[in-house]
């Protein structure tokens, strides 16, 4: 928080009462005065340690905000004003402020919103009547585009969780009768695999949507036969303002894939030479577009890395391309090299949850005098945690074998953890397994000297 409200150098900041104490002394550190502070909530709230409500000194007048007239963007102004700065993920460093134009914001709800509708057999006036519930994250771009912009823009109610529960998630869907899931795959291990989920009636969901992180096809599929509905997969990143792929709203696919390019969407698929790579051959997702972001808020550097002067935005995300339809590898930065082979860590991870006593799973490259190992970290199921199971960390690295290649076995070892370090939107915080990974090497390094 202090991080961002210094890099920002914001004028103004709205905090829940609830947070009042935790935001001074975040804006002290930042150097940021006390009356810039107001309390945001549904009510009125009285003065606390000096920090007033927003409306008391933030709101002008009645009379003034009726004569207020709104500005209005055209063209270049759209595409070089700034709407919003939203931080990446931050899973590999200090998150990067992201500039997102009004051009892009828009570009990218009529993006989502055509994709979607694609080869639905009705309009905008026939529709089925959809309900969300709004979970994620406010200021992530998940649900940044679809609870507050693309809700709007559809005009689809949404039933806003103040924080998250999962038995109070699902008492929301039943009672509610929510139609329509966007998630991340954490929920998906959720429904998929949590006692509580069969106790609530979900029958008033049709379909749900997954991204922000990978998923795989087995969970995917589990959820899609377990609750009757059609689950389909997106991806994106805050760079392209949200999302830049789909499967076409009216389709069913089962194979794991995210579907197709948005409208107005450019793609290649590059390979370690910059050459691009043939159909079924894994490349680094090039993107162009509308919907691609100005660049990082005060870091020139790293919007050069990044943004490419032709307009092409550099993503990081390995995927391979079949015909028109894309399925993403891993990020280019998190594969693990063993004996100058890539692993990806989400494809072990996905093979991972098939064990019957697994809940969740990472898997990081683990560094033992210059040579990489994958190493596994795992949540065991509560009838895996029982004194007689069978489920243990040798048990578990044989029944991997026989599954993935020789080279993807995970000679780094594997650790019952109790959680997966994961970010609000639901990404495996990498930094936080390497450094893991960085002291159990450590450890393993020290142990062989005694010897």
């Amino acid at each position: 928080m202090v991080y961002q409200m210094k890099n920002t150098e914001a004028k103004v900041i709205l905090v829940h009462p609830s947070l009042v104490n935790t935001a001074i002394a975040a804006a002290k550190e930042a150097n940021i005065s006390r009356d810039r502070l107001f309390q945001f909530s549904e009510t009125v709230n009285p003065i606390k340690n000096g920090v007033k409500d927003w409306s008391n000194g933030l709101l002008t007048s009645v009379q003034e905000s009726h004569s207020y007239q709104w500005p209005e963007f055209h063209g270049d102004e759209a595409a070089k004003t700034i709407a919003t700065i939203n931080y990446s993920s931050g899973t590999t460093g200090l998150p990067k402020g992201v500039c997102v134009s009004h051009r892009n914001v828009m570009a990218n709800v009529l993006q989502s919103m055509a994709i979607r509708g694609v080869l639905q057999r009705h309009s905008a006036d026939t529709a089925p009547p959809q309900r969300w519930i709004g979970f994620l994250p406010l200021y992530h771009v998940y649900g940044q585009m679809y609870t507050i912009i693309v809700a709007a823009k559809m005009q689809v109610p949404v039933y806003v969780m103040k924080k998250f529960v999962y038995e109070d998630f699902l008492r929301v869907i039943q009672d509610h009768k929510i139609t329509n899931l966007h998630v991340a795959p954490p929920i998906m291990v959720m429904l998929g695999k949590r006692p509580e989920t069969a106790k609530y009636d979900l029958s008033s969901v049709k379909a749900i949507t997954c991204g922000a992180a990978p998923l795989s096809r087995k969970l995917q599929n589990e959820v899609s036969q377990k609750l009757g509905v059609t689950v389909q997969q997106g991806w994106g990143m805050t760079e392209v303002t949200s999302a830049a792929m789909h499967v076409p709203g009216g389709l069913t696919d089962d194979t794991g894939s995210v579907g197709v390019l948005d409208p107005n969407c450019e793609c290649k698929l590059l390979d370690d030479d910059g050459k691009e790579v043939a159909d079924g051959e894994p490349g680094e997702i090039y993107i162009r577009s509308p919907n691609v972001t100005m660049g990082y808020w005060k870091n020139e550097e790293a919007t050069r890395e990044t943004m490419l002067p032709d307009g092409w935005l550099r993503t990081g995300d390995i995927a391979v391309a079949r015909g028109d339809w894309f399925w993403i590898v891993d990020r280019k930065k998190e594969l693990i090299k063993v004996n100058a082979l890539q692993v990806a860590p989400a494809e072990l991870e996905a093979a991972l949850l098939e064990h019957d006593g697994i809940a969740d799973a990472a898997v990081v490259g683990m560094t033992i005098d210059d040579e990489e190992f994958p190493r596994a970290y795992v949540v065991l199921k509560e009838n895996a945690q029982q004194g007689n199971s069978q489920v243990t960390p040798a048990e578990i690295q044989e029944w991997l074998k026989p599954r993935v290649a020789k080279h993807k076995w995970l000679t780094g070892g594997v650790v019952v953890v109790d959680e997966v370090p994961k970010s609000p939107s639901g990404k495996i915080l990498r930094k936080v397994m390497r450094e893991w990974a960085k002291r159990d090497a450590a450890k393993i390094q020290g142990g062989r000297a005694k010897l």
